[in-house]
């Protein structure tokens, strides 16, 4: 027999074990599901009393010894009292309220994840606009992304707590995404470390433009690979001197122009194009420096490139280039995203595969993740908060390649990581339901 294959059976044939599947609409029956196992007395009470005569159930998901009992067990359930009827009409209603609340969660995280892409997409079109006009437009680039950096800073500052949202694949090409990226997680971090507002400006101006320069270069040579020659790597290197200059016909302040200027210079001296110390080097120039390098190893420029997880890349700076970066910058920034970063996969000490959708940066340990649940479709799971769940950890990170397919297909892991904030507590709890 078939693992799905289904046969109808009376009403009074359930048992407890049976796996069972309802033919009706998911708000006509009390259960989360409408394809379970049962597993209590209560359960097959709340069936009958949907009135239906016969249900379907799948022998093969259902514990082995109930078909033996299905021809000679006696029904214990013929016929309901009205005080029972009315037991579980208050339990049906109890039921079809929390089912409710949880089409209502559903909503809303949607609605918070959608706002998230709004905005991304926002400053994306704010890149793209700077790239084509600079050149002619100096001062109206300037005064525009402006505009958009101030705003995105008042609103991390008007938020209180802020969480960290993997956005949907596709939010735009690599040339407009990484500078988005970058400025979204250096901001986040430059708040954790306490920066000043007018600073946050400073330094999402930075890493806002940090690229600007390399509309200067040939498109051969605008993203870093290990193949360069010597002439190659000279030529990528330029984008920062051209960067510095585009600023300066931008009017940016000394600040942002010097952020500019460190975004590849590393503390022990081994960056470019100055090899500059940490001694030379301000918190912002330290702060745009590794979340460049985070994000250029989570999404690397060329297509078909080998991208790290979050977790790898999180995991690679720390274990082989911790001495190039600020220690404090990057404890904040590992404290920050969390072991697990948004967009990681990993599997939980139940044995479920989960990606992470979103951290709370001020406890970065209990992530919200997105669990592979064959019984609920996606489109109405809710993200899990493991800030609200104790008992279940997550046991380690895995490439998304080591999935099964089926979970591949469900958590969708993303090739390109895009980052937002929200408000933390925006996303919608599953455990409440």
């Amino acid at each position: 027999m078939q693992e799905n294959q289904s046969e109808l059976i009376d009403v009074s044939q359930l048992r407890i074990g049976m796996f069972v599947e309802l033919d009706i609409e998911w708000m006509a029956h009390p259960f989360l599901k409408g394809n379970f196992k049962i597993s209590s007395e209560k359960q097959i009470e709340a069936i009958c009393s949907l009135g239906l005569e016969q249900i379907r159930y799948v022998p093969a998901r259902s514990a082995p010894a109930v078909a033996q009992v299905l021809d000679v067990t006696p029904s214990k359930y013929p016929t309901l009292s009205a005080e029972d009827l009315l037991v579980l009409e208050a339990s049906r209603a109890e039921a079809l309220r929390q089912r409710k609340l949880r089409i209502e969660a559903i909503a809303a995280q949607q609605r918070s994840l959608l706002a998230c892409e709004r905005r991304f997409a926002d400053a994306v079109r704010h890149y793209r606009y700077a790239a084509e006009q600079v050149m002619a437009q100096p001062k109206a680039v300037a005064e525009k992304c402006q505009g958009l950096i101030e705003s995105l800073v008042a609103e991390m500052f008007c938020n209180g707590d802020t969480a960290i949202r993997l956005l949907s694949e596709g939010m735009g090409d690599r040339n407009a995404m990484h500078p988005v990226n970058v400025t979204i997680l250096s901001l986040l971090l430059g708040k954790a470390m306490g920066l000043q507002q007018k600073d946050m400006v400073d330094l999402g101006m930075a890493a806002f433009l940090h690229d600007i320069g390399k509309l200067e270069l040939p498109e051969r040579v605008r993203f870093f690979e290990e193949n360069f020659t010597t002439a190659e790597y000279k030529l990528y290197q330029e984008h920062v001197v051209e960067g510095v200059q585009l600023a300066r016909r931008m009017e940016l302040s000394p600040a942002v122009q010097l952020a500019i200027a460190q975004h590849h210079e590393m503390v022990d001296g081994s960056g470019f194009p100055l090899r500059c110390k940490s001694e030379s080097q301000p918190l912002s120039s330290k702060i745009l420096a590794l979340v460049n390098r985070y994000d250029d190893l989570s999404n690397p420029g060329r297509l078909g490139s080998v991208a790290m997880t979050p977790h790898e890349a999180l995991s690679f700076i720390f274990a082989q280039l911790k001495n190039r970066y600020d220690s404090m910058v990057l404890s904040a920034f590992i404290r920050m995203m969390g072991v697990y970063p948004p967009g990681s996969i990993i599997q939980l000490v139940d044995g479920r595969y989960a990606m992470v959708v979103s951290v709370n940066s001020s406890r970065p340990l209990k992530p919200r993740v997105l669990v592979h649940d064959p019984d609920i479709s996606r489109q109405e799971a809710l993200i899990l908060d493991l800030e609200q769940a104790p008992e279940i950890g997550i046991r380690r990170s895995l490439k998304p390649a080591h999935l099964p397919s089926e979970a591949i297909d469900y958590l969708m892991p993303r090739q390109r990581i895009c980052y937002f904030f929200e408000q933390a507590g925006m996303i919608a709890n599953s455990q409440q339901f």
